[in-house]
């Protein structure tokens, strides 16, 4: 396992009042401290929050999809306010971490090969994962961590991979890929948000009556492409095929997952302070809008055309 800690600068006060460029997203930022609006509650006060504790699992193997930036978007957000990080990566064959001792937990996208090397090193960590869901950390896990924390994933060719049994869900290989942009509805603690991103996967994913739906799609495919549930949740495990990375395009929802998680390690509500997040909601809407344009379909791909030379 590696570890990286990510101190709270010295005045504890680097928030971000200007959106940033693409190209520095965990850069510094100017301090300035927001002021509440008349309706808001004033922000937790940065000294009486702990740094956020992140367990990435298997970066090197689960991170096709570029889904690391996620943890990328935790770290940046968290130093903008002025909160530490600590951030361990675990991978296949390091000694096993004390997962509930964690804040937030990733697991992320990757392809079958990637998969079947991640499933043979899950019994070992399997028993320590559930106990932390049960404990309450926040998890998310996205597109394979989906389909390796339920059950079983049965591919298309090969043998059936055993899940962490987390989720109460079963993934079957199917014959179609849904890849498209796509965009779903997210509600919690009684907040509603769009979610954006794009799925990338040809899983067929049940849902059993442990879990419920992440999101109700509004545009794209979901688990299925026929019942528009989007995702899975227990607790707080927020399990999504979203890729994107899902939590720099959705900043409501990494601050969601920012909250959650410090209010546990706390054991009081915490309220964050705001960010100016004109980059991150001008990428949203982009994303939002190609999804929208494809609304209604499973998949953005089109068959592939045989052409014959000479006739």
């Amino acid at each position: 396992m590696t570890t990286e800690t990510l101190d709270r600068p010295a005045d504890e006060t680097p928030l971000r009042t200007q959106a940033p460029d693409a190209g520095t997203l965990a850069g510094p930022r100017p301090s300035e401290r927001p002021t509440a609006g008349p309706r808001e509650a004033a922000p937790t006060p940065v000294a009486d929050l702990p740094p956020i504790r992140i367990l990435h699992l298997w970066p090197r193997l689960l991170n096709v999809a570029g889904d690391g930036g996620n943890v990328t978007a935790i770290e940046a957000r968290a130093r903008w306010r002025g909160i530490g990080t600590e951030t361990v990566s675990y991978e296949a064959d390091d000694p096993v971490p004390d997962v509930a001792a964690f804040d937030i937990v990733f697991a992320q996208g990757g392809q079958d090969v990637e998969m079947t090397l991640v499933a043979r090193d899950l019994p070992r960590i399997a028993g320590a994962l559930r106990d932390a869901a049960d404990a309450g950390v926040v998890m998310l896990p996205v597109c394979a961590g989906l389909q390796l924390f339920g059950h079983r994933y049965v591919p298309n060719s090969g043998e059936a991979l055993e899940g962490a049994h987390v989720l109460d869900l079963e993934t079957l290989g199917g014959s179609q890929r849904f890849m498209q942009h796509a965009a779903c509805e997210v509600t919690i603690d009684g907040e509603t948000a769009t979610v954006v991103g794009f799925e990338n996967h040809s899983g067929v994913t049940e849902l059993g009556p442990g879990v419920e739906p992440f999101g109700r799609v509004v545009a794209g495919a979901g688990n299925n492409g026929t019942d528009g549930r989007e995702g899975a949740r227990r607790d707080n495990v927020f399990a999504t095929y979203l890729h994107g990375p899902v939590l720099p395009k959705n900043p409501w929802l990494a601050d969601q997952l920012a909250r959650i998680a410090l209010s546990r390690r706390t054991g009081a509500p915490v309220v964050l302070a705001p960010l100016d997040d004109a980059v991150e909601t001008r990428n949203h809407d982009v994303a939002l809008a190609k999804a929208m344009r494809n609304r209604g379909q499973r998949t953005a791909l089109t068959p592939a055309t045989l052409h014959r030379r000479g006739r």
